[in-house]
């Protein structure tokens, strides 16, 4: 007979697998955050992963492609349905679907995966986890400012005090520049996303690629095209003129009010003019709190990619260096960003409905904090689960039985399941990480006792043993005790070596 096919096993491309040691190290960054949010008086909100479609709307990644930059299908009733692409246009439709029985302002707090069917490359995932929050109903741009200190908060209590600034924009200034440029009415909606998206990319690309994508188009190292915004080099030069506005002039003593004191004589009058006096109304609130502009800095080179936002925008970026695939030291780069999208909610309900919030990249900070060697990440030092050896099948419900005893008694502990023999066993329970083995055979059981085998301590002993001879005389940590002992005596074991 022909040998059976099997299945060859495969991650699907921009996924990953994560094992226990990392979801613990997560799990102990997502409750600090869960904290600080809840400090400001956030609460937790939990929307689900698919929505219909329309509840998406004209915010999908690409207009033209239906099943493209998001995961969409039909449901049995012809209704297409999609895998949530961030955590904002759920909570707009939860919020208008609630309206009435919400507390409003609306101060809520989300975190889980959303989904992206985009091209993956390093570091670009198609599935990947988000930590947001947001105000709904609060349209005092003291809400943006109080999401950019709640931005800054976090991150301190992360342990990246120093190694990060907030960075503040208004979409109203970008807006008047691109309506000077000749980019204002409906017909340029389209042209002014691919600006946006364009310009969006800046810390990645550098200048000479965002050119390229705010002009013709650019090509990616891997040959890829993405098609430009088709300005004219005069414009392409003012864009690039507004985004390098104030750079290399900062000193020491450099504040936000001075910053937009000369972003206001560039820009005097209209919509723009308007967008520099909200974000001097934030300035002024963020620093009456104490916070510096080296925390919390405006700067109207951040724009964020998404149509939605109708106000200022942010991004906490971090500063400190790191070496990319070329080899080249540069900034670590953004970690989260939001903004204001007034019109976001309202698109369910006949009036408008003011909102603001951000959103945290978790796998990109986790990274961050890796990088910095977060003491968080480590935590405390956690036993893997007492192991009870399995030595005479015949008897398996006694050894359950031990497992439960211990186990009652709030100790981690497993009956090895495998059909393999002693020696393999303890193998197996190495690799469990296990603090000591349970070990009963048939003379232990008669007598009424078990031994327990210190595999910690038994391993400190092996390092100074030379021979087998000497192994199997001096037993290293392994000593018996009866059975109603035993609880007791693991736990000194455990004290022991996890006080």
């Amino acid at each position: 007979m022909a040998k059976a096919e099997t299945l060859k096993p495969r991650l699907p491309r921009g996924f990953i697998d994560r094992r226990a040691d990392a979801i613990a190290a997560q799990g102990r960054m997502l409750e600090t955050i869960r904290q600080t949010f809840e400090l400001y008086g956030f609460e937790a909100l939990e929307t689900p992963f698919i929505e219909y479609t329309e509840a998406l709307g004209k915010f999908l990644p690409d207009l033209d492609r239906p099943n493209e930059g998001v995961f969409s299908f039909q449901d049995d009733d012809e209704s297409w349905l999609s895998l949530r692409y961030d955590l904002t246009a759920p909570l707009a439709r939860h919020v208008a679907e609630h309206f009435d029985a919400l507390p409003k302002p609306y101060r809520s707090f989300r975190n889980g995966y959303v989904f992206r069917n985009e091209k993956p490359g390093p570091g670009r995932f198609r599935q990947f986890m988000q930590f947001d929050a947001d105000i709904v109903g609060a349209g005092s741009v003291a809400a943006d400012a109080e999401i950019c200190m709640l931005m800054a908060d976090t991150l301190d209590r992360l342990g990246l005090q120093g190694q990060y600034v907030v960075k503040v924009n208004n979409r109203k200034v970008l807006d008047g520049v691109m309506a000077a440029i000749g980019l204002a009415g409906d017909d340029k909606a389209g042209q002014r996303l691919t600006v946006l998206r364009a310009i969006d990319k800046l810390d990645r690309l550098g200048v000479e690629g965002v050119r390229q994508l705010l002009g013709p188009g650019r090509k990616d190292e891997s040959g890829d095209f993405t098609k430009g915004a088709g300005l004219g080099d005069e414009e392409v030069g003012q864009l690039v003129q507004f985004l390098g506005f104030g750079k290399g002039t900062e000193g020491p003593d450099a504040s936000n009010a001075a910053y937009l004191g000369a972003l206001t004589s560039l820009y005097p009058e209209g919509l723009a003019a308007e967008g520099v006096r909200e974000l001097k109304e934030m300035a002024a609130l963020v620093t009456a709190a104490g916070y510096g502009r080296d925390r919390i800095q405006m700067d109207v080179s951040v724009v964020r990619g998404l149509e939605y936002y109708t106000g200022p925008v942010y991004e906490a970026e971090l500063t400190f260096p790191v070496t990319n695939e070329a080899g080249e030291t540069v900034r670590f780069g953004s970690v989260a960003g939001g903004g204001r999208y007034d019109g976001l909610v309202g698109r369910f309900r006949a009036e408008p409905v003011p909102a603001t919030g951000f959103s945290i990249g978790v796998s990109r900070l986790f990274s961050a904090l890796q990088l910095v060697g977060s003491p968080l990440l480590a935590g405390v030092d956690k036993p893997g689960p007492v192991v009870v050896l399995v030595l005479d099948r015949d008897n398996i419900a006694d050894y359950q039985r031990l497992v439960s005893t211990l186990r009652a008694e709030g100790i981690r502990a497993e009956l090895y399941l495998g059909g393999s023999g002693m020696k393999a066993q303890m193998k197996y329970a190495d690799r469990r990480g296990s603090p000591c083995a349970i070990i009963q055979g048939s003379n232990e059981r008669e007598a009424g006792e078990v031994q327990i085998k210190d595999l910690i301590e038994g391993a400190r002993a092996a390092e100074s043993i030379a021979s087998n001879a000497e192994w199997k005389a001096a037993r290293p940590a392994q000593f018996s005790v009866p059975e109603a002992e035993m609880v007791a005596r693991v736990k000194e074991v455990l004290a022991q070596h996890f006080p």
